[in-house]
């Protein structure tokens, strides 16, 4: 009985995969690319990552649908009576609920900064060193992101007009 419920417990994921993927296509076909954007442009990115969503999900399907679902392995390092630590879980979706508030007035990558290092934080990294490890993991995605395919992420007052190798990325 336990193997029915696992495999329907697999198969409802395998098929919010497979959802997730379509979602992800239809939705890369909205975003607007700004004109004159060069290839691979802003739907790219996404659409590759829908498609292999959707085709994982499809496989993934299958594999239960044949009968293969996995098994509770007898040597995991799992402490099964360990609690769920729910004051962690809710400082990070605190901090993902900030995030969210900080891009408009701040930013793209001070809220972006801001995220990381929280996160760092509240998973127990207590160095100094997260700090220029969330600045820079926040410069770097913006960069790739705003410059390189062209998304709009909004540079925030600190940051806005900037260029880098040429290329718009702080927004102006």
């Amino acid at each position: 009985m336990a193997r029915s419920a696992t495999a329907v417990g697999e198969l409802i994921f395998a098929v919010a995969v497979a959802a997730a993927g379509g979602v992800v296509l239809v939705a890369a076909g909205s975003i607007a690319s700004p004109l004159g954007a060069s290839d691979p442009g802003p739907r790219a990115f996404p659409r590759v990552v829908g498609a292999f969503t959707l085709v994982i999900g499809i496989l993934l399907v299958i594999t239960v649908l044949r009968g293969h679902t996995g098994r509770a392995e007898e040597s995991e390092d799992v402490d099964s009576a360990a609690r769920t630590g729910w004051t962690t879980v809710g400082l990070l979706v605190a901090a993902l609920v900030g995030h969210v508030f900080l891009i408009i007035p701040l930013g793209w990558p001070v809220a972006a900064a801001a995220l990381f290092i929280a996160t760092g934080w509240i998973l127990g990294a207590r160095r100094w060193r997260i700090l220029p490890i969330g600045i820079a993991l926040a410069l770097i995605v913006q960069a790739v992101f705003g410059g390189l395919l062209g998304l709009s992420l909004p540079p925030g007052p600190l940051l806005s007009g900037l260029q880098t190798f040429g290329l718009e990325v702080f927004g102006g």
